[in-house]
């Protein structure tokens, strides 16, 4: 066990921390997540998503933070929440992979918000957005996908005690006060997964709600609020309440603090849907451009996937096989792998009404059959089987034990930077110059008001 609470360690690594301290890796690694989280942010702010979220937002108040791709400004809490659905609505956005956490999500719109409105540095932005980050990655991972399991979403549990690290330092607080601010948020981190029944939008709200309440924590711990020493590993605390009876090591949170950087190990997506379906849709789409086949060739496609990612995308499978929205697209395994087969790639294009509609990948959806998959790696890869037979006899298959993007096949920073420009539109090479130099100078406010657009 930790000689300290968890909190309190945390607390200390964060206070003392600068952007000097970070490995170069790291650093570069960062700006290329900031980069990638807000190509996505910019894809999607044309969005019905986004309008209803504008809306909503401002009828909680104004203020004079910009919104990324947006003209709009509003309040510090109200502009990091619209920030993150921006980030993560489209379910394009960065993934820890071992705390199946979207880490940017809340790391980057908190750290923005509370960097603005605490007049901070670039470079201070910087840094709070890695520690949030960090902390996040390191607070998911310990629960071995257990949270999934008992049917929380991990992007609003781990990522409030990331954000709440970021808020915190970038509000001023030192040691005993980031300690504070984690240890207050804990009672405000949630986000559950009954989402995935019906496709409904609330996923799309858990990284903000994580950043507001990260905010809304650091402002309680500037005034001194006591709050619970061992808010990750008491009695009631977040493992014991959240995991119900599951394994946890506490010991693993701390581990090489400093000098193992989880950030690394972050994936950026390479396509627009949950993470879980991803190695499915690269087997899938590596058989059909190798062997050439096409709908009408096929008999069946059978997916072999874990359990714990087989109940969020193929689960029930009757209504996977039909998606209701393009969420519930994203979370469908039998649709993606139809749409793949149908269309040869997976796009935002995919997850158009249209494409919702089209028959041929409807008629392939239902030909998906799901099986448990004993080799999998899950949760420290997303690993996919799949088995393919032909009518005229063959059965292909194909696995990739880790998903593209995972730290052991990550994509390149070229990579990163050609699916941002894909994102951006036009104005994508002034954009990436500008976020790529995140933390070289000038102020945060600077640095996000050059993301706003009329």
């Amino acid at each position: 066990m930790p000689s300290a609470p968890i909190a309190e360690i945390f607390g200390e690594f964060a206070a003392k921390t600068t952007l000097d301290d970070i490995p170069a890796e790291v650093v570069q690694r960062a700006r290329h997540l900031a980069l990638d989280s807000v190509g996505v942010a910019l894809a999607a702010t044309d969005q019905e998503f986004t309008r209803r979220a504008r809306r909503a937002l401002a009828r909680l108040g104004s203020g004079d933070q910009p919104v990324l791709g947006l003209p709009d400004r509003l309040g510090q809490r109200e502009a990091a929440m619209l920030n993150a659905v921006l980030v993560h609505g489209l379910d394009f956005d960065d993934t820890h992979v071992g705390s199946v956490t979207h880490v940017s999500a809340s790391a980057l719109p908190v750290s923005l918000a509370a960097a603005i409105e605490h007049e901070r540095s670039s470079a201070e932005l910087l840094t709070a957005y890695i520690l949030g980050i960090e902390i996040s990655a390191r607070v998911g991972e310990v629960a071995r996908g257990g949270f999934h399991d008992a049917g929380f979403h991990p992007t609003g549990l781990a990522g409030a005690f990331g954000a709440s690290v970021a808020a915190a330092k970038l509000a001023g607080l030192e040691a005993r006060g980031i300690t504070a601010a984690q240890q207050i948020v804990g009672s405000m981190a949630s986000g559950i997964l009954e989402f995935l029944e019906e496709g409904a939008w609330t996923k799309r709200l858990h990284a903000g709600w994580a950043a507001n309440a990260a905010l809304t924590a650091s402002a309680f711990a500037t005034e001194d609020w006591p709050a619970p020493t061992a808010v990750y590993e008491g009695r009631y605390g977040l493992y014991a309440t959240h995991l119900q009876q599951r394994d946890w090591d506490t010991a693993a949170m701390t581990e090489g603090l400093g000098r193992r950087w989880e950030l690394l190990k972050t994936a950026v997506k390479p396509y627009p849907s949950c993470h879980f379906t991803h190695a499915f849709a690269d087997a899938i789409l590596f058989l059909r451009e190798r062997e050439g086949f096409g709908a009408a060739d096929i008999e069946r496609i059978r997916c072999l996937i874990h359990p714990t990612p087989g109940e969020a995308v193929c689960v029930p499978i009757e209504r996977k096989r039909k998606p209701r929205d393009d969420y519930d697209a994203k979370f469908s395994l039998p649709f993606i792998a139809g749409a793949c087969v149908s269309r040869g790639r997976l796009t935002l294009a995919e997850f158009t009404d249209e494409s919702l509609a089209d028959k041929e990948i409807l008629e392939l959806a239902q030909l998906v059959d799901i099986a448990d998959d004993p080799e999998s790696r899950f949760p420290h890869a997303y690993s996919a089987a799949v088995e393919i037979p032909l009518k005229d006899g063959r059965t292909l298959t194909r696995r990739e034990d880790v998903n593209r993007g995972h730290a052991e096949r990550p994509l390149s920073d070229e990579d990163i930077r050609a699916k941002f420009t894909g994102n951006a539109g036009p104005e994508a090479e002034e954009i990436s110059a500008h976020v790529l130099a995140l933390g070289s100078a000038g102020s945060a406010r600077e640095f996000a008001e050059k993301l706003r657009q009329e």
